[in-house]
Parts: structure tokens; sequence; C-alpha cells
């Protein structure tokens, strides 16, 4: 999502739904954390941290993120009364977090309200790149975070490459 206000709106409409699917949002577009990786964790893994420090479930990698102070709140609102044990992102369910198909049928619901095509849950990591990138321009900060293997991946993943090349385009003419 580039569009600010369209992630504004986004956020609008998951925290009317629930305040879980609303902290999904906000925490995956803050962090650029794979979905998958964002399931996995507890609230003491997130609680009276500095960083969320995972191990990729796709990579392997280790991986070591700074919660800054905008986060900071998110997530000390959204732990308040919560156990250390417990997971982030609860399923109804069971003892378990809520599953990637329930993730993406979240986001998907919610990005239909927005009036937003195209969305799944690789939608935040990505919105998390691009907006990180058009505030930085520092695209080795952004392949190591993503833990990518070369700049021209992360360009493509965000798709930095392709605006560029439109860009070329729109005022070329012979």
């Amino acid at each position: 999502m580039r569009d600010k206000k369209q992630i504004d709106e986004m956020k609008k409409v998951l925290r009317k739904q629930s305040f879980r699917d609303w902290f999904l949002f906000v925490l995956g577009i803050n962090t650029g954390l794979r979905v998958s990786d964002e399931l996995t964790l507890k609230v003491k893994n997130v609680r009276n941290q500095t960083h969320i420090t995972i191990k990729e479930s796709k990579t392997e990698k280790d991986k070591r993120f700074r919660i800054n102070g905008t986060l900071r709140e998110c997530i000390d609102e959204y732990i308040e009364g919560m156990e250390d044990e417990a997971w982030l992102f609860p399923s109804r369910k069971g003892d378990k977090p809520i599953s990637r198909v329930q993730a993406y049928r979240i986001l998907n619901a919610a990005a239909e309200k927005v009036g937003v095509d195209e969305i799944g849950t690789h939608t935040m990591r990505k919105t998390f790149g691009y907006h990180h990138y058009k505030q930085n321009k520092d695209v080795a900060i952004l392949q190591k975070l993503f833990n990518h293997s070369a700049p021209s991946v992360t360009l493509r993943y965000i798709g930095i490459e392709q605006d560029e090349m439109d860009a070329s385009i729109e005022d070329f003419s012979l």
C-alpha cells in the first residue's frame, strides 16, 4: 500500500473490527516482518523489549528488529493485561495463534471495505519496505532488514524498479 490515506483507512476499519486485527496490521507495516513470523510472537517477545528477536521461519536466519517509540506505544496499549505466555494474535479456537489463512482473510476483508485490490499477507511487508525506502533512500539497509541477497531483489520486491522504469518512459519520446 503506497497511499497513506488507504493505510489510515485500513487501520480504522481494522480497529473497529478487532483490536487484535488492528495490531496485526500495525505491527506488520511497522516492522516488515513476514506474517508467518508475526504470528509466532508471544507477549513476552515484545513486553519491555527494545527489539523483536526471532529466527525467521522462511530463511532460518536470526533477525533482530528495533521497536521505535510509536510502535512501543501501540505494543504497550495492546498487551496491557495480557500474560507473558499469551500469543500476540490468539485464535478463538484453542491455545494457538491465528493461521496465515485467517490473517489473509482479515486483511482482505478490511481492504475490500477500503476499496483496495490486490492485498495479501505480504502487503504489510511490502508496505513497510516501500515507505522505508521512500523515507530513507537506502536500499542497502532495507536489504539487510529483509535479509535479501541483493539490492536488486529488494527494489523489485517493493516495486521500485517498476516505478523507475515507468517514470523513465513517462516523458520519453523520439
